[in-house]
């Protein structure tokens, strides 16, 4: 007697338990600016699938039920995690009435960059001022100007306030140091969004080995003084994961069976004399 679902059942738990972590990371961020949730997704992966057909071989072995027909690995299945994807949809705009606050009010990211140069992008309006009186956000990566150069120095796209006058951005992502403009936010757009990647801090850049497929966004609806809210839903997760802890707990059920046959297959029709 073969026990080989125990591994069906076993890659189910391992899911599920993904499924959980996703979850709660989701959870954990309900409350943070703009965050994107995170959907596990799974499906059924066929060991059959790996191998070319093969002809069905006479068993050399007296027959039974398992052993009859070369099945090539057809009757075993697993769970398998098909990775995490993130769900765009917009947050709530929430106002805050701090004109270094911004959100976007439709598409559009901001294009920002880190120490090193490397263009990043964002929907966390949280931004500030540094020591050299540079806009930069919540993390202290350069916010950029938009400009029409795009092989040009990144440095050279820095916004500088003087924070003597009051920052004025209009609704267009126009930058203004009191009466002085000082440029336009540089909003961007992707054709695709599964070709941006979460790394960390609430920023996103381009996956490895996708070309720039970036599209300047030229009339933005940007609203100062507002903040976008995470998209997370705190019931659906909750719920979700309610859901994700009961499959959990029937995979357990699972493999505590087959190891209850196993033993008694062992232990008992072993032991079984004729």
């Amino acid at each position: 007697m073969s026990t080989k679902g125990i591994y069906t059942a076993l890659s189910g738990a391992m899911a599920q338990t993904q499924k959980l972590d996703t979850i709660a990371n989701n959870i954990a961020n309900a409350n943070t600016t703009a965050f994107k949730k995170d959907q596990q997704v799974f499906n059924e992966y066929l060991t059959a699938f790996e191998k070319d057909a093969e002809v069905i071989q006479v068993p050399k072995v007296p027959a039974s039920i398992e052993s009859f027909y070369d099945l090539n690995g057809s009757d075993k299945s697993y769970v398998n995690s098909a990775g995490t994807y993130t769900t765009f949809d917009q947050g709530s705009l929430k106002a805050t009435n701090n004109a270094y606050d911004i959100a976007f009010d439709g598409e559009g990211f901001l294009e920002i960059a880190d120490q090193n140069g490397q263009i990043q992008y964002t929907r966390a309006g949280q931004l500030t001022l540094n020591d050299q009186g540079q806009l930069v956000t919540k993390s202290g990566k350069s916010v950029l100007l938009k400009t029409n150069d795009i092989d040009g120095n990144v440095s050279d796209r820095s916004i500088f306030i003087s924070g003597e006058s009051k920052l004025n951005i209009t609704e267009n992502g126009e930058v203004f140091d009191g009466e002085k403009k000082v440029g336009q936010l540089s909003v961007v757009q992707f054709k695709n969004l599964n070709q941006i990647q979460k790394i960390g801090g609430n920023d996103f850049k381009l996956k490895e080995g996708i070309t720039s497929t970036v599209d300047v966004v030229d009339n933005p609806k940007i609203k100062q003084g507002f903040l976008e809210t995470s998209n997370v839903n705190i019931i659906t997760e909750m719920t979700d994961m309610i859901m994700a802890q009961r499959v959990f707990e029937g995979t357990q059920k699972g493999i505590s069976i087959y190891d209850s046959l196993e033993e008694k297959v062992n232990n008992q029709i072993g032991n079984t004399k004729g």
